[in-house]
């Protein structure tokens, strides 16, 4: 696909910018998967490996696991611990989470098996522990802002550029000792002694500095994806000349200020009258980009559903219209018209 010489996207981009005169052939990857790579490169092994361990040790046995499930229920917790699964982006959130709520019944049911996690009783470890659960929990919220459909590339861009600058704010608060947006951190530092927030705001910088390094092109976008967002604000002098009086037009053209603030992104543009192309043209492009592969994955995951061996009758047709079905988004069915194109099953008593 990315090959320098024969990839795909490279022969794209030549037989693209031949047709359109050298003009700027943008490519980027996945965001969804930028992200999770991202979060990849936050490695506290010294936890993590305490944490697989123990929850392997309760859940591959089906005797300690039935005890320790037995266990939760008397302390009146409903949910027990979930498997680790590296694949599974939100895994390691849900993992640490559960395990740290959950630290004062497995440090005693490990003590029972004659397996104690040492661990437990060193303030270091401890806090973390506390901070990778707080850190986690942050990047899978932004995990999941990033999913779901009908989204616009700006949208992505504005939620990673959003956490670009909380991860900025977090470390300066962590480098003046100040853990306000890591509760689990804070609860951890009140019943012990005061962490050193040095080696966090080291783990924030590095995590800041990766989100800089794999979202870098989008800076080089920020002005196009300015003028595609907010027209009526932007300076037309800082723009591009062919764009500038079209800029002008648009923005004083009360109409369609109120058009703008009533309407979508999508809606507006295709509504734009004819006088402006250029601005036209520049919707087009950044309408058209995806920001991520979210829908294929989706679609991918519903054939997995349904292909299965025990389908045995299942034919191409059939999952061609299943596909459909998923990957449809804004047609929904008419089930009276349906309905009503079929015959009753009439029964033969009078």
């Amino acid at each position: 696909m990315i090959g320098e010489k024969a990839g795909v996207v490279t022969k794209f981009r030549e037989k693209v910018q031949s047709a359109n005169g050298g003009r700027d052939f943008w490519t980027f990857h996945c965001i969804l998967h930028q992200e999770a790579l991202c979060c990849k490169s936050l490695k506290m092994d010294n936890v993590m490996k305490v944490v697989i361990q123990t929850v392997n040790f309760i859940r591959s046995r089906s005797l300690n696991h039935r005890q320790f499930d037995s266990l939760l229920r008397e302390k009146d917790h409903i949910h027990g611990l979930p498997y680790h699964t590296e694949v599974r982006w939100l895994s390691r959130g849900a993992v640490l989470r559960r395990f740290f709520d959950l630290r004062e019944e497995i440090e005693q049911f490990m003590e029972e098996k004659g397996k104690p996690v040492l661990e437990f009783h060193s303030a270091e470890w401890m806090q973390d522990l506390a901070f990778m659960v707080d850190v986690t929990e942050h990047l899978n919220n932004l995990n999941k802002q990033l999913q779901g459909r009908n989204k616009v590339v700006t949208q992505y861009y504005d939620s990673i550029r959003s956490f670009k600058l909380k991860l900025s704010l977090w470390e300066t608060q962590l480098a003046g000792g100040d853990a306000a947006h890591f509760p689990c951190l804070k609860n951890v530092c009140a019943t012990q002694h005061v962490a050193d927030m040095k080696r966090f705001k080291d783990k924030i910088t590095a995590l800041l500095r990766e989100f800089e390094q794999r979202f870098q092109i989008f800076g080089e976008l920020e002005k196009d994806f300015n003028v595609f967002c907010s027209p009526f604000t932007v300076n037309p002098s800082d723009l591009p000349v062919s764009i500038q009086l079209e800029i002008i037009d648009l923005q004083c053209d009360s109409d369609m200020k109120g058009k703008f603030a009533a309407a979508g992104l999508d809606t507006f543009y295709q509504n734009l009258l004819p006088g402006y192309p250029n601005l036209t043209a520049l919707a087009a492009k950044l309408l058209c980009m995806f920001g991520t592969t979210y829908l294929c994955e989706q679609v991918f995951s519903v054939m997995s559903i349904n292909k299965t061996k025990l389908r045995s009758r299942l034919t191409h047709k059939h999952l061609n219209h299943i596909l459909k079905l998923a990957a449809t988004q804004d047609v929904t069915p008419d089930i009276d018209a349906l309905v009503k194109a079929k015959r009753c099953q009439v029964s033969g008593v009078k």
